[in-house]
């Protein structure tokens, strides 16, 4: 099981060491506070512990999981940076009522194992019943300590389904929610749009900053980018109005979504064309995103962003600073790529569908120091009300927000949103609540934040729909003649 043979790399002293062989794997973490405790997910639905050079089961959901028609299964786990204390980890898989729904839950460990019964949603799952593809798969937790996690478009071609421009649309999205033990997320909130299937996506360990795999679908592959601390809220990735920094698919007059965002789309900070030609011949297909580089030993590559293509198989790399004059082959190969992983201490992992895990290792000796935890913020609630959904055209209806938890709140600001665009800012109260009179001219949609800090996580609450009604004429009886 576990063959520690080195494989010579390039010039850039790239090799690999195998860690084991496994039944369709397709994602790796480690517990955040001991880095020699790997977690592999395998897509059926099981996950195992390696530890010592031992593997075990640690938990087992194949009953709830739809697997493995086109790209459905369990598709990743992140493990709650407390882990260690609260056993808590949340898994990303495709669910069986529909089949294919979405779902983000939760389970709970004890000692090396966690069993079935602790498995529970933390999101409404969501509905992905017209194709088996574009599921998206990862869950990361951001360097702020919420929970992200990247939906696809829904499957098919050219988003027919119109998902990932649609702002209404938890498809074709990367979502954030603060999870909380016992409570479910009901509306995660829409933290980036227009992603076709972000399968992979990762947080620089050093500096926080997004990176997303973004698969592309008849010309080009692409690599997003999102810098630390606004990590890309509120960003328009472009598909499917635009493949990379082409033109998409739709006619403008089938898709008025494309017209009114035109200008407002981020493009990637990297793309390559599906003609690119691997080391085995094999011609590009579905970028496989990974990690920037931070891990021991890694020399030269140290800080250089890691990724692959399901089909190339090739390991490359290229520099944050200039990515399409850097990019290069590190000269490893790793035949049906699914995955990259990362483990506490930065050590990066290439995993195959085909069942092999490898280590990716540098030129240098280095020693594992985990990553030290994320700073111990409570997670918030932000509520909103408003008092009446019905308000008299052009006349000011009126929206209050609170907070919990309510201790040390009172005088943090409020912000009320209408769309993307904000409207203004409040100040709670002893009651930890603020008050807002926005005009209300046509039907909106409003949604309130709060801010994190050193005490508590940023909260963004649902939306709430107000509209206008006209004032009721009162018809009077005409005299007589």
């Amino acid at each position: 099981m576990l063959s520690l043979s080195l494989m010579a790399g390039t010039a850039h002293a790239l090799g690999v060491q195998q860690i084991g062989n496994f039944d369709e794997p397709i994602y790796l973490t480690s517990d955040p506070g001991n880095p020699e405790r790997l977690f592999i997910v395998e897509r059926q639905g099981t996950i195992l512990l390696l530890e010592n050079g031992q593997l075990q089961p640690f938990a087992d959901i194949r009953s709830a999981v739809s697997c493995c028609e086109g790209e459905r299964g369990l598709l990743s786990i992140a493990l709650a940076p407390d882990f260690d204390s609260s056993g808590r980890f949340y898994l990303y898989y495709t669910g069986k009522v529909e089949p294919g729904e979405i779902h983000v839950a939760e389970m709970v460990a004890s000692g090396n194992s966690a069993p079935f019964s602790s498995l529970r949603d933390v999101i409404t799952p969501i509905p992905h019943p017209e194709e088996t593809n574009h599921d998206g798969g990862q869950l990361q937790f951001g360097p702020e300590g919420a929970l992200f996690f990247g939906t696809g478009d829904g499957g098919g071609g050219n988003d027919q389904h119109h998902n990932a421009q649609n702002p209404n649309s938890e498809l074709g999205k990367l979502l954030r929610i603060v999870p909380t033990p016992g409570f479910l997320v009901p509306n995660p909130t829409v933290w980036s749009l227009g992603l076709r299937n972000p399968f992979r996506f990762s947080f620089d360990r050093l500096t926080g900053d997004l990176w997303i795999g973004d698969v592309g679908q008849a010309e080009r592959e692409e690599v997003d980018f999102a810098a630390a601390p606004g990590l890309g809220q509120g960003a328009n990735y472009g598909w499917n109005c635009m493949e990379g920094s082409l033109p998409g698919p739709p006619p403008p007059d089938e898709d008025p979504q494309c017209a009114e965002n035109t200008g407002k789309f981020v493009p990637p900070v990297f793309e390559y064309r599906h003609s690119r030609v691997g080391s085995t011949g094999a011609k590009a297909c579905a970028i496989i995103g990974g990690y920037v580089a931070r891990g021991p030993g890694m020399g030269e590559l140290y800080g250089r962003y890691i990724y692959g293509d399901l089909c190339e198989g090739d390991i490359r790399s290229f520099s944050p600073a200039a990515p399409a004059t850097t990019d290069r082959s590190e000269g490893v190969h790793i035949g049906n790529l699914n995955s990259f992983g990362q483990d506490s201490c930065g050590r990066l992992y290439a995993i195959s569908g085909s069942g092999p895990i490898y280590r990716l290792v540098g030129p240098e000796a280095g020693s594992c120091t985990p990553a030290p935890p994320p700073p111990a913020a409570s997670p918030s609630f932000v509520g909103i009300r408003a008092v009446n959904r019905k308000v008299r055209r052009h006349r000011r209806g009126l929206i209050t927000a609170w907070v919990t938890p309510c201790p040390g709140r009172r005088g943090d600001p409020v912000t009320l949103w209408r769309g993307r665009r904000k409207l203004g800012t409040r100040y709670l109260d002893r009651a930890c609540s603020a008050h807002f009179r926005p005009r209300i001219d046509r039907r909106s949609s409003f949604r309130v934040t709060v801010k994190g800090d050193s005490d508590y996580l940023a909260a963004i609450s649902r939306k709430v729909t107000v509209k206008p009604v006209r004032p009721h004429k009162v018809r009077r009886p005409k005299a007589p003649v």
